[in-house]
């Protein structure tokens, strides 16, 4: 960048909300430059929370879910064209269509795409997908409003139940597939995953736990599948709902701390290259970053939450135009939300950093609770269910490491804690057919490091 940061070319990978939220942020700064948005869809930036939960209902058309601007990034917009490579010497950003862009500084916020089905034959089938992008939720729609004999869902995780919320609010039968002992269980831990599972129950959902899909079948179009304890479904219609893939192929030859957990960065957004060095010209935001985190061992943290990439994309924007001493740190608490079944499941911390969990408020009968995790004896983080105004009381402990289990003072006032603490059975994520959506990736980076030795 030349010595004054305010003008120059900044070039933004990734056109969805971190993206545009970063843009606009620039400019707020006071960015002057040239600013060139890229991205693989042909689409403007829209918001993806609605697409598994009002569209599939079938509420909002899937081209309704355009992402609001504040102001105008006065960006040159090069969408439907994919980064292919990135120059870090050079600096330059490859494009599938054999452009280069030339940058002084580079924001990277490619975010994550569906998993696929690992057969490719089988997923080619007609009534087979998966939910990530405005024109999957259009199509899933589309079938859904045709009324399928049933739904199969494979994965249990916040995707996976928000789809099999909608069908069965559209009516229609659905099996839910999950590897692991329960849905949510993952992200949740196995308190909170016997209730999702026996809210799924209630509500007419076949929840087979415990098992995995072991082949689609069809001629042409899908008509079932098989499952490992022997078992068939016979379904119209099958979703992949086996979490996200981090979009970091195209800078595997960069040279960055890049791989399948993400892009590895400093608490600035900026981005470490393969030796642990960080670049001074290349940033990150949003589901595609790790980044470390005091309250979480500073260990790297990888989300995929709506809020943090608000969030991580106005730190990054600051930090792309100001000088190191006036720099941010990125140290937002992960917040995430769900609604399916009728409830609202609110999160707050790192639920998977646990090892004990207690109720603070409400029951798992009442189906109204307040569940609060702790870590060696100090608060983690906290999931609400149909409770939350208590949320922020609990983002307070967490914030100031507060000890657990919390003491009296909830937030509606409520006497000292009457249940004990309980294992928070967080498991393995290799034995779930889903992802979490919180991701702690450990201290190292993903590049395998060449040895450098100085020439004798």
């Amino acid at each position: 960048m030349p010595d004054d940061l305010w003008h120059g070319r900044i070039v933004i990978v990734g056109a969805s909300l971190a993206g545009l939220r970063a843009a606009e942020a620039l400019r707020e700064e006071g960015f002057t430059g040239s600013l060139t948005m890229v991205g693989d869809e042909t689409h403007p930036p829209y918001d993806r929370p609605p697409l598994s939960k009002q569209v599939l209902l079938g509420k909002v058309a899937a081209d309704a879910t355009g992402l609001p601007t504040y102001r105008d990034p006065e960006a040159q917009w090069r969408l439907g064209v994919r980064a292919t490579g990135l120059d870090a010497v050079g600096k330059r950003v490859l494009l599938a269509d054999g452009e280069s862009l030339p940058f002084d500084r580079l924001l990277i916020a490619t975010g994550t795409r569906a998993r696929p089905w690992h057969n490719p034959e089988e997923a080619a089938l007609d009534g087979v997908f998966t939910l990530r992008t405005r024109d999957d939720a259009a199509l899933l729609a589309e079938r859904l409003a045709a009324g399928p004999r049933r739904v199969l869902v494979i994965g249990g995780g916040f995707t996976g139940s928000e789809i099999a919320s909608s069908c069965r609010e559209r009516g229609i039968e659905v099996t839910v597939a999950e590897r692991g002992p329960a849905p949510l269980v993952g992200a949740l831990g196995g308190t909170l995953a016997k209730l999702a599972a026996g809210l799924q129950r209630a509500h007419g959902v076949d929840l087979r736990c415990g098992v995995t899909v072991t082949a689609l079948r069809g001629n042409g179009r899908f008509t079932g599948a098989d499952l490992s304890d022997g078992s068939r479904v016979d379904a119209d219609v099958c979703v992949v709902a086996m979490g996200a893939v981090r979009n970091t192929e195209w800078i595997a030859d960069s040279g960055l701390a890049a791989g399948p957990r993400g892009v590895a960065c400093d608490a600035g957004c900026r981005v470490f290259n393969m030796y642990g060095i960080v670049t001074d010209d290349v940033f990150v935001a949003g589901d595609v970053a790790r980044f470390p985190h005091p309250l979480f061992e500073y260990q790297l943290i990888a989300l995929e939450h709506w809020g943090n990439a608000v969030e991580q994309a106005r730190v990054a924007a600051h930090n792309m135009v100001n000088p190191g001493p006036r720099r941010l740190p990125h140290l937002a608490v992960p917040v995430f939300w769900s609604s399916q079944f009728g409830l609202s499941i609110k999160s707050v911390g790192v639920p998977t950093l646990s090892d004990q969990v207690v109720i603070a408020q409400g029951s798992l009968e009442e189906r109204r609770l307040a569940m609060v995790y702790g870590y060696q004896g100090r608060v983690t983080a906290a999931v609400t269910v149909d409770m939350a105004k208590s949320l922020e009381y609990y983002q307070n402990l967490i914030e100031t490491a507060a000890p657990f289990p919390p003491g009296p003072g909830a937030a509606d006032g409520l006497a000292p804690l009457t249940q004990f603490p309980v294992p928070s059975n967080v498991p393995d994520p290799k034995g779930l057919s889903h992802g979490p959506t919180v991701a702690l990736t450990g201290h190292l980076l993903d590049r395998r490091l060449t040895v450098v030795r100085p020439a004798r």
